[in-house]
């Protein structure tokens, strides 16, 4: 990505404008791209910074190219590349090493005379030959802890030029968000996929649905299982008594699953509000939450049906909107989602199997819906018996993002909801709840059993009275 150095945006009448390479008016930059990708490919063995320069003279008669346009080709070009580093500092020590046996020859001159009897040259050898290495690969090793001095080992780079100008405008889009106060989302499709992308960069999130919801006039109608019965919205009040309710329940089960639960992802006519906290306001500015803000765009720009309206801070401490959606046809450069939100979630599929003990794991079962607030499970766990408890993991979290999920919990208080918050997040004297589960860096399963069959039997109990 992008650093904010190497943005290039404009703030007009209150609206954020990232720079864009467009057809109509850049079409001859994808030349300038496959230029530069040629640079790269042809460049094995040479400094990022005789790199940089040769980019720099492809544009050298181009009137419409600024410096940071430049410098973030650079950029991109660089992160699609592997450069020779030195973790181990081995370039520091032999600079020591060669220097301090140059001083014992100093002054170094080209040609020796009376004065002035060592010769450079002469003294490279000696050196050389001291450290049982030839000057050119002293040479070569010599800077290789320097940024500048790296040399190009491996470029992955781009499939085209064309693909490669398209990086580049979703990474102008993506520095903008460094700045972001708040992000919302509507999203009408693809509701798990964007979710999940937005877990798995760890973001703090709610979501409502504002579309397909329940009217006001009807929210106080029995549902079934805690869940909108389906075909209750937009019902008029003479399809709303006893016996169309009833007939209601039964089409949900028919076309929901059991107890009516939506098992098959988000209803097709509904419309979901993703709300997102920004790097810039809570968080005051933290800088990794800022870069896992930005990491997420290209994820919802592989999406379908969303459009995301973000509030950011100029450097003029005065608020603008930035607004794109999938019409706008940003092209994403990412696979599809991971299978599991983070390194947390992975290791607890893997201990705890597809099933334990008669509980059978399954990821993010179902979308549950409580008039207009909405709640994406992490894990459901599914008994023999048909016992279900949902399990919810908290990874990036602030006070307010707790309190919040603590809320959502209460609001579906009708379903067997465990919470797994880090220690971290603990108060000191702070009451913990039997569905709360406290972990350090990963969840153990002994525990986790023993809050499922808890809520097992408190279900048992519940059927019983």
């Amino acid at each position: 990505m992008l650093t904010s150095e190497q943005s290039i945006v404009e703030y007009k009448a209150g609206r954020v404008v990232p720079d864009r390479l467009t057809q109509n008016t850049h079409r001859h930059y994808v030349e300038y791209a496959e230029k530069m990708l040629g640079v790269y490919r042809d460049g094995l063995g040479q400094q990022r910074r005789a790199l940089h320069k040769q980019v720099e003279a492809i544009f050298a008669n181009e009137p419409d190219c600024p410096v940071r346009r430049i410098e973030a080709f650079c950029k991109l070009l660089d992160d699609a590349s592997e450069f020779q580093t030195d973790p181990s500092g081995k370039s520091a020590k032999l600079r020591l090493e060669v220097f301090s046996r140059a001083a014992r020859l100093h002054p170094l001159v080209q040609e020796p005379d009376r004065l002035f009897e060592h010769e450079e040259r002469a003294a490279k050898e000696r050196i050389a030959a001291e450290l049982g290495m030839p000057w050119d690969t002293i040479e070569q090793s010599f800077y290789t802890d320097v940024i500048a001095y790296q040399q190009l080992e491996r470029f992955a780079g781009y499939p085209d030029g064309t693909a490669f100008l398209s990086r580049y405008n979703v990474a102008q889009l993506q520095a903008c968000l460094y700045r972001a106060e708040s992000m919302t989302v509507t999203a009408t499709r693809d509701l798990k996929t964007i979710v999940r992308y937005a877990k798995f960069a760890k973001l703090l999130h709610e979501i409502t649905r504002v579309v397909g919801s329940l009217p006001a006039d009807v929210e106080d109608v029995p549902r079934v299982a805690g869940i909108l019965p389906a075909g209750v919205e937009g019902v008029p009040p003479s399809n709303r008594g006893p016996e169309a309710l009833a007939r209601r329940g039964r089409d949900a089960r028919d076309t929901h699953g059991r107890d009516g639960r939506a098992t098959h992802g988000q209803d097709a006519h509904a419309t979901y509000r993703i709300t997102f906290t920004g790097p810039a306001s809570v968080l005051r500015e933290t800088r990794r939450y800022g870069v896992n803000f930005a990491r997420f765009l290209p994820a919802l720009l592989a999406c379908r049906g969303w459009s995301l309206e973000a509030v950011l801070r100029t450097p003029w401490q005065t608020p603008a909107k930035l607004v794109v959606s999938d019409a706008d046809r940003f092209s994403s450069h990412l696979p599809p989602p991971e299978e599991f939100d983070s390194s947390l979630e992975q290791s607890l599929a893997e201990k705890f199997g597809p099933t334990r003990d008669g509980w059978q794991l399954i990821r993010e079962g179902e979308i549950l819906h409580d008039r207009q607030k909405t709640f994406i499970p992490d894990f459901t766990f599914r008994h023999e018996d048909g016992t279900e408890v949902l399990l919810e993991i908290v990874g990036f979290w602030t006070p307010e993002y707790l309190a919040h999920r603590r809320e959502t919990l209460r609001q579906f208080r009708r379903h067997r909801i465990l919470l797994a918050v880090p220690e971290s997040s603990i108060r000191e004297g702070a009451t913990i709840t039997d569905n709360v589960l406290v972990y350090k860096t990963t969840l153990k399963i002994a525990p986790l059993l023993a809050a499922l069959e808890a809520a097992r039997s408190a279900a048992k109990q519940g059927s019983e009275v």
